[in-house]
């Protein structure tokens, strides 16, 4: 079984930790919509979460079959697969800008998840577009970006939150880091024959019960969701739910343009690790599982997660994606998800994202050239302004104001620049690209792609896809103007380049031969 699995070793310490990084998000997808949307646990649990869970196993499946494909194209037996599980921004964008704002208008939240099956399917059905032009863009866009910018992604999403979390339960997340440290980064594992991954999860939760982080209150409640329920098809409420949601496209655009950069930037991580997978077969398996998930109830897109650079570094081969997603469908399939949030502390499964966000920032290090090695730094911005941000609106929003209650110049004195952070941060995903491509483009002297590169950037501000929090014409009109002066900028130096080498040829040919 574990030869036709293409399991190794290194599976059960990958298995674990993506097994982890996904029921930390089926318990953020089942805990916003019961706690703060409103809907019944028991819809939750047996109408969304076999969907859920289908759509994860599917996911797992393709992974997993075209990890065995290229082991068959190469001939290797160390391909690693690539990790998958739900969108992590997506759940929260459902959520907060379909579902909740629709169920407390209407009174419906039937209704709001109906619009939210109809806004994923829109949205799976853009990120199929990335299995057309991936290639192309991979084409275009260099290596170290595409990198660089997954790394802003693994730090500032991935592993801050989670670094800062431990650090609220330091009795159990130091000794998991520690264990994190020694037998991941390290070269001599502590108790070497017994999978990390579960040694993590096994002495987290251990230490989370012994110092009374845990109530067995919580799992007798989650002992109430237990039950078989299958997926059940629901093409009616789905195609119900379209036509309302085409007014989302708003956000399902940028979401799902979003979705299949994330993935591309994953294949070419993987692709620097060794791993060169087919892009429009992976992007066309993301989008796939996603619209199967819609038509049995779940709201949320599946894709490519960070990462596999990090479980290629433990030994792992093809087998962990598949058996994780065959895990999640089980879990949803038997509502398993309740009483395994009761037993098993989130402060266990925290530094296991940590560690994922900082493997994917050292391969961007490792994998750039030093030349270009800026262009690292520079991603990082945008995302750090965007988690900044999220951080300031965040606690604004728990002291019952907001920025124009605060006003800008009172921000401003204290030393928080908050047009700057909107700015920065909006559409980080594509303006951390578009950055480290103008620093690339710089470092090559390329000229007619840096021009390239600032015009789409004014196009993208103008109209606010990046740097605005609002989709609509003539956003940022000040950046906008910035980034034209660029690209005015990258024709003179075009012109200035090219004078300089014919002056340069003229030179040589004016030598005389000396050698007679």
């Amino acid at each position: 079984m574990s030869e036709l699995l293409g399991w190794k070793k290194g599976d059960w310490g990958a298995y674990f930790g993506l097994l982890a990084n996904n029921l930390t998000n089926f318990f953020t997808m089942s805990g916003l919509l019961i706690f703060a949307v409103g809907m019944p646990a028991e819809f939750v649990y047996r109408r969304i979460a076999p969907g859920f869970g289908l759509a994860l196993f599917l996911a797992g499946f393709f992974y997993w079959y075209a990890g065995k494909n290229l082991m068959k194209k190469t001939g290797r037996t160390d391909v690693t697969a690539l990790p998958s599980g739900p969108s992590a921004p997506s759940i929260f964008l459902v959520v907060f800008l379909v579902i909740m704002p629709i169920a407390r208008e209407t009174g419906d939240w039937e209704y709001a998840w109906k619009v939210a099956l109809g806004w994923c399917f829109l949205e799976a059905l853009i990120e199929l577009s990335g299995a057309f032009i991936g290639d192309w863009l991979r084409r275009i866009i260099p290596r170290s970006v595409l990198l660089s910018c997954l790394a802003g992604l693994g730090l500032l999403l991935l592993a801050m939150n989670p670094i800062l979390q431990s650090f609220e339960a330091p009795y159990v997340a130091f000794v998991v880091l520690a264990i994190i440290f020694i037998n991941w980064f390290g070269k001599k594992p502590i108790f070497p024959k017994i999978p990390t991954g579960f040694l993590i999860l096994a002495v987290g939760t251990i230490l989370a019960w012994a110092f009374g982080q845990m109530d067995f209150a919580a799992v007798v409640a989650g002992a109430d969701t237990l039950g078989f329920s299958y997926p059940i098809l629901q093409v009616k409420e789905l195609f119900e739910g379209i036509p309302p949601a085409a007014l989302f496209l708003v956000s399902a655009i940028p979401l799902g343009v979003t979705n299949f950069i994330f993935t591309l930037e994953n294949i070419e991580s993987a692709a620097a690790a060794g791993d060169d997978f087919n892009v429009r077969n992976i992007m066309l398996a993301n989008g796939f599982s996603s619209i199967v998930g819609c038509f049995f109830g779940n709201p949320f897109p599946t894709t490519v997660y960070i990462g596999h650079p990090g479980w290629k570094s433990i030994g792992a081969g093809i087998g962990y994606t598949l058996v994780t997603g065959f895990t999640m469908f089980i879990i949803s399939l038997f509502g398993l998800g309740g009483i395994l949030l009761g037993i098993i502390p989130l402060s266990a499964v925290f530094p296991i994202l940590f560690y994922v966000g900082i493997v994917v920032a050292v391969q961007a290090v490792n994998e750039t050239p030093k030349a270009e090695m800026a262009a690292v730094f520079v991603c990082l911005f945008p995302w750090i302004a965007n988690w900044a941000l999220t951080l300031v609106n965040n606690t604004l929003t728990a002291a019952g104001t907001n920025a124009a209650g605060v006003g800008l110049e009172a921000f401003t004195d204290a030393g928080v620049y908050h047009r700057g952070l909107i700015a920065l941060g909006s559409g980080a995903p594509l303006s951390s690209i578009l950055w480290g491509c103008l620093v690339v483009f710089s470092v090559r002297s390329k000229s007619i792609a840096g021009i390239i590169t600032a015009l789409v950037s004014a196009a993208l501000t103008y109209t606010g896809v990046i740097h605005s929090v609002s989709v609509g014409l003539n956003q940022q009109f000040g950046i906008t103007i910035g980034y034209l002066l660029i690209a005015a900028l990258f024709v003179y130096k075009h012109f200035a380049d090219k004078k300089d080498t014919v002056e340069d040829e003229e030179s040589t040919t004016a030598i005389p031969d000396q050698t007679a």
